[in-house]
């Protein structure tokens, strides 16, 4: 059973992590990539272009909480291979901030485990996420803040 996990101010190499999941008695492999979007609504009338995203994170703490919910996702599914990437620094758009892949013997399990950690990534691991916009000031993004089917922007309680 693979885990590796990572967090680079380089590029996300995404043929590298399909590798080091790969089992041979897995039938289901995962790679799911997040991207800077180019738009962002930030309501119904407005919407705003991204020039680029700024992360940082508390990494000791990060690689913890990463290696803390790859061993849940492990009790929960039966992984063959667990690969995390969170990119730090500058990131433009159509560039990936985050890669995770996953491989277990079936898909369905591959695709639920994929989610859920991206899912709990994005609200217990302590990285976070300035956009700057063109023609505005940078904003600071809590890492819950979620966009819902509209497009506009919606602020999900933390607590």
């Amino acid at each position: 059973m693979k885990n590796w996990i990572e967090l680079t101010h380089e590029s996300i190499d995404t043929a590298r992590m399909l590798e080091l999941i790969s089992h041979p008695d897995a039938g289901g492999e995962v790679l799911f990539v997040g991207t800077t979007r180019r738009k962002t609504r930030v309501s119904e009338e407005v919407e705003t272009h991204t020039e680029f995203l700024v992360y940082e994170a508390f990494e000791s703490m990060a690689v913890r909480e990463l290696e803390r919910l790859v061993a849940q996702a492990r009790s929960r599914w039966p992984l063959w291979g667990v690969a995390i990437v969170h990119r730090l620094g500058k990131v433009l758009p159509q560039e990936a901030s985050i890669a995770i892949a996953v491989s277990a013997s079936h898909r369905a399990e591959a695709f639920e485990a994929a989610r859920w950690l991206l899912d709990n990534i994005k609200q217990d691991v302590p990285i976070w996420k300035q956009e700057n916009y063109q023609g505005s000031e940078a904003e600071w993004v809590h890492p819950t803040t979620a966009f819902v089917d509209s497009g506009s922007r919606k602020a999900e309680e933390a607590e």
